[in-house]
């Protein structure tokens, strides 16, 4: 069937979100001492929903100066399209032969995949609940919750370990924090007395827009075969988009 080229505009509007926006941003990592480790380079891809961006597609490049300059050597991609807490992951790894990824059967479980360093491919099965939060989908979850992180009010929810094969109770609070300093601080720890002799607290630092600025804390980048690096990320950011970050 021929198309009457008068109409290709048209059609072309229609197949292209005019929501459509982008959220960008580039955190550096150093050891808790200041040793710069490496960069990440974030790049959202969302839309406006009723003045609110709400992020689609997220990728993650990692960075690091070598002696040939610049490489990148690890990537995550997040898909969002499903959950704005619960998204899918593809993380690799390449120099340590690691890679994971999450995805779901369904409403009913998360399913994890996971490549260790060394070793057999680890598989588990974690069912759902209404808060189980899930990898950078934290992000998402305190800005979902901004209103009660600028009262101090505490957020209780479940975070998923998939190298461990199951989730955790946590709870996310304000804190004071010599490593981070912003517009808001607040921490993510085990809400179990247990667990939280075992886990330290992940620290973040927010601006009064809803941005991330600062993380510190244990990261998802493998610094060796046994453990991935504890870092202080700052992060800079280079785009908003258009609308607000947070309810």
């Amino acid at each position: 069937m021929n198309l009457n080229p008068g109409y290709l505009p048209v059609l072309v509007a229609l197949s292209v979100p005019v929501s459509a926006d982008v959220f960008q941003f580039t955190g550096s990592a150093q050891t808790l001492d200041g040793k710069a480790l490496y960069e990440e380079q974030h790049r959202i891809q969302g839309a406006c929903d009723n003045g609110i961006f709400r992020p689609l597609e997220h990728r993650v490049t990692y960075v690091r100066q070598a002696e040939e300059g610049e490489e990148t050597f690890a990537e995550k991609e997040l898909d969002y399209s499903q959950s704005d807490i619960r998204p899918t992951v593809n993380y690799q790894q390449p120099n340590f032969q690691e890679s994971l990824k999450i995805s779901y059967a369904g409403s009913e479980a998360v399913n994890v995949v996971w490549q260790p360093p060394s070793g057999d491919i680890e598989r588990s099965n974690v069912d759902i609940s209404d808060n189980l939060v899930v990898d950078a989908g934290f992000d998402n979850m305190v800005r979902q919750n901004w209103d009660r992180v600028v009262s101090g009010e505490p957020v209780n929810f479940r975070f998923l370990a998939p190298t461990r094969g199951t989730d955790y109770a946590f709870i996310l609070e304000s804190v004071q924090s010599y490593a981070v300093n912003a517009d808001y601080v607040v921490q993510i720890r085990p809400d179990n007395f247990v667990l939280k002799f075992l886990v330290d607290p992940i620290v973040l630092g927010y601006n009064n827009q809803g941005a991330l600025t600062a993380y510190s804390g244990l990261t998802n980048v493998r610094e060796n075969a046994d453990q991935n690096y504890t870092a202080t990320i700052r992060y800079v950011i280079s785009t908003y988009p258009e609308c607000e970050l947070t309810p």
